[in-house]
């Protein structure tokens, strides 16, 4: 029998919470609220999955923001430091970064002809993930599962 995959997709007001809690959380330590630092949080809100800094800074340009790359990657490495942004290594060598959400969790998809990456979530995956944490006497403070394969547009 197959898992059910339900494909991750925060809902917008699940993605305005975490803009505002973000930057509040970035207030209350006593740090500047930046139009950039907002561009880049309010932008990795609205992803359904995770995005590399270069993408980060080619969206932001394209919708016409004013922002350096050296901005981005100084955002970024903010928001990691304060637990916001997760940084994920798919294996091409490349980071990836998305918000860390309170409530939700998901796994990657990655095509290895296109570079194509998919979140998705799957139930029996994490209880299955959960047995092995109680089984081995580990506490598994995170996880990614990373699957590697070919999309549909590419096969």
């Amino acid at each position: 029998m197959r898992a059910a995959i339900i494909w991750a997709m925060p809902s917008a007001p699940t993605q305005e919470e975490w803009v505002s809690e973000t930057l509040e959380t970035l207030r209350r330590k006593g740090m500047r609220s930046g139009s950039a630092r907002r561009a880049v949080v309010e932008l990795l809100a609205e992803q359904n999955c995770c995005l590399t800094a270069q993408e980060i800074f080619d969206t932001l340009r394209a919708g016409g923001r004013r922002v350096g790359i050296a901005s981005v990657y100084r955002i970024i490495e903010l928001l990691i430091s304060q637990g916001l942004v997760q940084r994920i290594e798919l294996g091409s060598g490349v980071s990836r970064y998305e918000p860390v959400w309170p409530d939700g969790h998901h796994h990657h998809l990655v095509c290895d002809r296109c570079g194509k990456v998919d979140a998705f979530e799957d139930r029996a995956l994490e209880q299955a993930l959960g047995e092995v944490e109680a089984s081995s006497g580990y506490s598994v403070a995170a996880h990614d599962v990373v699957l590697h394969g070919t999309c549909a547009e590419c096969r």
